[in-house]
């Protein structure tokens, strides 16, 4: 008489794909997806392609924008709901995954697990480069809050007298491609793109992406860097800056 096993096969630890029904971890790993986009993706491509662009156009156009987003109503909230705690959730979830996950790239050189690699050392340098640029903007020295006309000698007082030039740069450009090829694996882990030619076409389109937020990132810091003088980041001076008057 044939006899049937109760026992469970041993499976191997690791992050669990994403299937329904597979418990909190289909639902932290849906989670972490949904805020790659949102909010901490819209927060890059505001930071990037909008308020950072403004540089090109000087001082007072910065400190413009500055002053327009710290007008925006509960903005502690928004910062600690809206952007803070996702980014710092999505962070810690992804390095979670990557710390599970096998990473393989030596042994199967293909373009998804290049892809793959690229995306979580991206992410480890964007979450450092996101820290560090936010302590020295927003926890030092003068409030940009009260003071806008000081952000962009803050920003220059980094790029100048600090070793953080390339540090800039590379995390700009990390960041731009972390969130860019985000979009595309969104597409396709919530099925909005389906079919391989759809997922090829919608490569090219983010990568598109990336390649406009890298150009309009770089450029916006080679303004900081050398289109204009060091500007103040005392009170007096910023306030002359969003006045549009000339600081001696």
């Amino acid at each position: 008489m044939a006899t049937t096993s109760n026992t469970t096969p041993m499976v191997k630890g690791g992050v669990a794909p994403l299937r329904a029904g597979q418990g909190m971890t289909f639902w932290l790993r849906r989670l972490h997806s949904l805020s790659g986009i949102v909010p901490v993706g819209a927060f890059l491509f505001e930071h990037i392609l909008i308020s950072n662009s403004t540089a090109i156009s000087g001082p007072g156009a910065y400190a413009h924008q500055v002053r327009f987003l710290a007008s925006l109503p509960l903005v502690p909230l928004l910062e600690m709901f809206g952007i803070w705690l996702p980014i710092l959730f999505h962070a810690l979830y992804g390095f979670y995954i990557w710390f599970r996950g096998d990473g393989n790239v030596g042994d199967y050189p293909w373009q998804g697990n290049w892809m793959y690699t690229m995306q979580r050392w991206t992410g480890g340098i964007a979450f450092a480069y996101i820290a560090w640029h936010t302590y020295t903007m927003r926890f030092t020295g003068i409030d940009l809050h009260e003071h806008p006309g000081a952000s962009f000698g803050k920003v220059q007082h980094e790029l100048f007298f600090g070793p953080f030039l390339a540090f800039y740069v590379v995390g700009l450009v990390a960041a731009s491609w972390h969130f860019a090829y985000g979009i595309w694996l969104f597409a396709a882990k919530w099925g909005i793109t389906s079919g391989e030619r759809a997922r090829q076409r919608f490569l090219a389109v983010c990568m598109g992406l990336f390649l406009v937020m890298s150009i309009v990132g770089l450029t916006s810091l080679y303004s900081f860097r050398l289109r204009f003088e060091q500007q103040p980041v005392d009170e007096r001076g910023a306030d002359m800056v969003e006045r549009g008057q000339t600081v001696n």
